[in-house]
């Protein structure tokens, strides 16, 4: 029935949902127009450049490798971690977890500076490390370094999520077959929480070569292309950062639709 109280709730829905879909206009105009300008505007000049610049092809290319060996590095090492705070339950298993996820909450030229005292040329650690013939201030080595202080926990979270998805009672079925608690993990969870793991070796890798602060203060040469856009802006402005600005975004795009690909059949956790 149309009536008075009827019509006067339907109004308030109607401005309920205008009022919500301007919040979800504005917000989306505020996330894609300066990346969408960017891109329009040195995109073009930026694909051009790649051709006649070798400093910005060796800049990428360094990235390129920096935030791949960081990423294995995370693979290798938080993998392990990932499934222990997944599966494990122990004495201080949230203070681990949130030692983990500190290097997301400090300020990255925090990070640098922070490596830097622990790893740099005067510390004992660093000692160590010229002693054996690597050397992190400077190196390729300590932009990997950066890249995996930032970025790994990242990596451990997601990865921790997909094993979180992974239903224990399937490595119990495992164990009572006859398989050990490792070889459980390497048949039967390894496999189902795989496309996880893989989609946060994308979120991984994505922001180590996308690290600006940390690297700058641990490692401004050689190049990696944050710095080298960095480098261009206060040299020339605007117009010779632009170029390379927008080739970074171009190449962030490509793990981007990958890892929209991976969503769809993201495994789920199988019910009760």
């Amino acid at each position: 029935m149309n009536t008075p109280l009827a019509r006067r709730s339907g109004i308030g829905q109607a401005a309920t949902t205008s009022v919500f879909a301007a919040l979800i206009g504005i917000f989306l105009v505020f996330m894609l127009l300066p990346t969408a300008t960017l891109v329009l505007s040195g995109g073009a000049e930026g694909v051009r450049l790649l051709g006649r610049d070798s400093e910005l092809r060796g800049a990428l290319a360094l990235t390129l490798g920096c935030a791949t060996a960081a990423t294995l590095l995370a693979v290798v090492g938080g993998t392990p971690l990932a499934y222990l705070l997944a599966r494990g339950r122990f004495p201080g298993h949230s203070v681990i977890a949130a030692l983990v996820d500190l290097p997301l909450l400090i300020p990255h030229p925090v990070a640098g500076i922070a490596l830097l005292l622990a790893l740099g040329r005067q510390t004992a650690a660093g000692s160590v490390l010229a002693a054996l013939g690597t050397r992190i201030t400077g190196s390729a080595t300590g932009i990997v370094a950066a890249m995996t202080f930032v970025a790994a926990p990242l990596f451990v979270a997601a990865a921790r999520e997909a094993f979180e998805q992974v239903d224990p009672r399937l490595e119990g079925v495992a164990r009572t077959l006859g398989d050990s608690r490792y070889r459980a993990l390497r048949r039967v969870t390894l496999p189902l929480a795989s496309r996880g793991l893989l989609a946060a070796s994308i979120v991984m890798w994505s922001r180590a070569a996308s690290e600006f602060g940390a690297i700058v203060v641990l490692t401004y040469n050689p190049k990696v292309a944050s710095v080298l856009s960095y480098d261009r802006f206060t040299a020339s402005g605007l117009n010779g950062a632009l170029p390379v600005a927008a080739v970074l975004v171009l190449i962030a795009i490509i793990p981007l639709v990958v890892l929209r690909a991976l969503r769809p059949n993201h495994p789920r956790e199988i019910s009760e």
